[in-house]
């Protein structure tokens, strides 16, 4: 839908023409978009299909057609993305009550315990994961301080506790496949059944189990290495656990398998136009391109990238460097 407004595409070009001179015939709008008057009368069946445009002429040869006011187009595409927003907001609500929580003494909110010392800190992750009876959802990200032995005998207790049925669902920071150490842990878990995605800048590193436990790592303030927040259920829990979904939903689905490091012209061009909003007819029409061939092409590139809407996949390419 968003291509309505590229005045390069077939749509803008026929919506931009009708917007400029209203009740044409499909006929006159091919004249002045400069398309046959198939392409055009293909285009206004998929304008008026997303109620674009409309129809004001009896049909046939004298039928005419009128474009919806671009205010109303515009507003349209704001609606596709506000639950995307409302997440965002959301999540910003709930981080200020974690960091007016955060901020006071721990000795007056019961719920809120300080770890500090660096070994514990390290015991408080296998203890959690070992208490956990369903699910263990985290978010990681740097500093990776872990040694390769630290990440094997990680990888041992997860494999063990997701083997028992514990689901694990991690957010990763997008740096992470740069890391030599995490990187390649994270590429084994998620072969192993982990359920893993990225964001490219999370505010937190945060695991928390079940409906019991949260525990958030921080840098410390007055001293070199890490406290740990260790969170009980309380409405800062809940916060927490409300800002891990909201994350969840904005995040993008990571896979260890994909379309491969190459990726020839005819798939750049269909996943730059997918990624601006272009349906499969518009991507065929404008690469020259069977529609059967565009969904097929569609359907590869979203699987190869782990994504679930168009939107995912343009963030999974750019993230690779495809677009």
């Amino acid at each position: 839908m968003r291509d309505v407004l590229d005045p390069d595409s077939d749509r803008g070009r026929v919506y931009r023409s009708l917007v400029g001179h209203p009740r044409e015939s499909a006929g006159r709008l091919a004249d002045r978009a400069g398309l046959s008057e198939a392409v055009v009368r293909a285009v206004l069946k998929e304008l008026a299909a997303e109620d674009i445009v409309m129809t004001t002429g009896a049909g046939g040869a004298e039928e005419s057609w009128e474009a919806l006011p671009p205010t109303q187009v515009v507003e349209a595409l704001l609606q596709r993305d506000a639950a995307r927003w409302t997440a965002l907001r959301q999540t910003g609500t709930e981080l200020e009550q974690l960091y007016r929580f955060a901020r006071r003494d721990a000795g007056h909110y019961g719920a809120l315990e300080v770890v500090e010392d660096a070994a514990r800190v390290l015991a408080v992750s296998g203890q959690l994961q070992r208490s956990a009876r369903h699910q263990l959802r985290a978010i990681d990200m740097p500093p990776y301080s872990g040694t390769v032995d630290h990440y094997l005998g990680q990888e041992a207790l997860q494999r063990e506790r997701m083997a028992d049925g514990v689901v694990y669902r991690t957010i990763y920071h997008g740096s992470v496949c740069d890391d030599p150490i995490a990187g390649p842990n994270m590429a084994r878990m998620i072969a192993a059944g982990e359920q893993a995605r990225a964001l490219d800048d999370p505010p937190m590193k945060l695991a928390i189990v079940d409906s019991e436990l949260a525990v958030v790592t921080l840098a410390a303030d007055d001293h070199p290495g890490v406290v740990s927040l260790l969170v009980r259920p309380s409405s800062l829990f809940r916060a927490l656990s409300n800002v891990f979904e909201s994350l969840w939903r904005l995040a993008v689905p990571v896979t260890t398998t994909g379309t491969g490091t190459q990726l020839d012209a005819r798939d750049r061009q269909i996943l730059t136009l997918m990624a601006s909003g272009a349906t499969d007819d518009a991507i065929a029409r404008r690469l020259g391109l069977g529609r059967r061939t565009v969904v097929r092409r569609v359907a590869v590139l979203l699987a190869g990238l782990g994504a679930t809407t168009r939107f995912q996949a343009g963030v999974q390419a750019a993230r690779r460097g495809w677009l």
